[in-house]
């Protein structure tokens, strides 16, 4: 198949619309549904990703993307009880696969941003990976092949509608890339990235202390970086991005809004956002929705008399400011990387609120100096790479 015909592109009115290959056949099938424009975006982008995670760390990867970004990505380390409570997978009375433990972990971190997400897999969907993508709302997923039962639970999904891409994961692409806009061709090198063990070495801060975890979660910030729309920073934890600031004009915002979502990962772990009572009829994006109302500052949004009542069976006591940053005063070990250089010592300040201790970014800014001395400040670890990764 040289060419798959579309409904309509990133709009209704945007027709005809179509993906083909110029040269050879397109390297996928679809399995089920009728992926659209906006899909397949985010089905190549998010494939690229998890292909190149799985290459990086030699794990099974995930990622929810949304609006070709992704809301997260992770690699298949184990989930703890509290993670799984907080990702809404602690009643599935199943094994844990690394792969589902993956996907759990890419759709958990920021589950406002992943509702109605496209799922890209880096292997072939197992059983328990179509359980929990079953009870999300979902798009579509990609991944190299599909088990036959796991096929057959996907297959359920939207009426029989679920969107169902297999793509041959030894495809490659040319070299050279190429998009049209306003009738003008653009066309660039593809932006290669490879992770060894020199990626990081260049360390520019008095403590060079960088874990084996650290490196890790670096290189997993560096390739979601690689897939975000610029600009952007990503934050990293335990294998897995909490906090993801993508397409913002500066780059102290894209630090302040990935933080925020860091923050709001680690204090839906805090006993009080853990124990909310919630009714038995609210369901699980209900909840996530009123957890984030909780945790910001409009929380008397379901804490006002005659609002609390339709969501608990008694009303929570107030999640003070005080509370909160004395929560996130414990959270430590966060990675934090950047697509091209931090150009002030705020975004490290900032960065610093949210538990980092290892920075990893291209370096070159004018500034680098106060960028150094404000980690220095901090005891954090800082490695240069020399690489930008803007993504438009």
């Amino acid at each position: 198949m040289k060419e798959l015909e579309l409904k309509y592109g990133c709009n209704p009115n945007q027709k005809p619309s179509r993906i083909y290959m110029e040269e050879g056949e397109l390297p996928i099938k679809v399995l089920n549904g009728k992926p659209g424009y906006i899909n397949f975006l985010d089905a190549f982008n998010g494939w690229q990703l998890v292909k190149e995670l799985k290459q990086a760390t030699g794990l099974p990867a995930a990622t929810s993307f949304k609006h070709v970004s992704p809301a997260g990505a992770a690699v298949g380390l184990p989930l703890s009880e509290v993670e799984r409570k907080i990702y809404w997978v602690d009643d599935m009375d199943m094994e844990f696969t690394p792969l589902a433990n993956a996907y759990a972990r890419a759709r958990g971190a920021d589950r406002m941003s992943s509702f109605g997400d496209f799922i890209s897999l880096s292997d072939v969907c197992d059983v328990a990976t179509a359980k929990i993508i079953k009870r999300e709302v979902s798009d579509g997923v990609i991944a190299p092949g599909y088990e036959p039962e796991a096929l057959a639970i996907l297959k359920e999904k939207k009426k029989g509608n679920y969107n169902v891409i297999e793509i041959n994961p030894n495809y490659v692409p040319k070299q050279l890339e190429r998009k049209e806009v306003f009738g003008i061709t653009f066309e660039q090198g593809r932006n290669e990235l490879v992770i060894d063990d020199n990626f990081f070495a260049n360390i520019v801060t008095e403590n060079k202390n960088l874990t084996e975890q650290a490196k890790m979660d670096l290189a997993i910030a560096m390739i979601t970086l690689k897939y975000t729309q610029s600009n952007s920073v990503c934050y990293v934890k335990d294998g897995q991005a909490i906090g993801i600031g993508a397409g913002q004009q500066s780059r102290i915002h894209c630090t302040r809004l990935a933080g925020s979502k860091a923050d709001n990962w680690f204090l839906r772990q805090n006993p009080k956002v853990l124990n909310l009572p919630f009714k038995d009829s609210i369901g699980r994006a209900d909840r996530d929705n009123s957890i984030d109302l909780y945790i910001g500052e409009d929380y008397m949004d379901v804490l006002a008399d005659g609002a609390w009542e339709n969501i608990f069976t008694e009303k929570p006591e107030v999640f003070t400011r005080e509370e909160k940053r004395a929560w996130l005063d414990q959270l430590h070990g966060v990675s934090v990387g950047s697509d091209a250089f931090f150009p002030f010592g705020d975004n490290i300040e900032r960065a610093h609120k949210s538990g980092v201790d290892f920075v990893a970014q291209p370096g070159g800014s004018i500034r680098d100096d106060n960028v150094i001395a404000t980690c220095d400040k901090y005891g954090m670890v800082m490695a240069f790479t020399g690489l930008r990764l803007f993504h438009h």
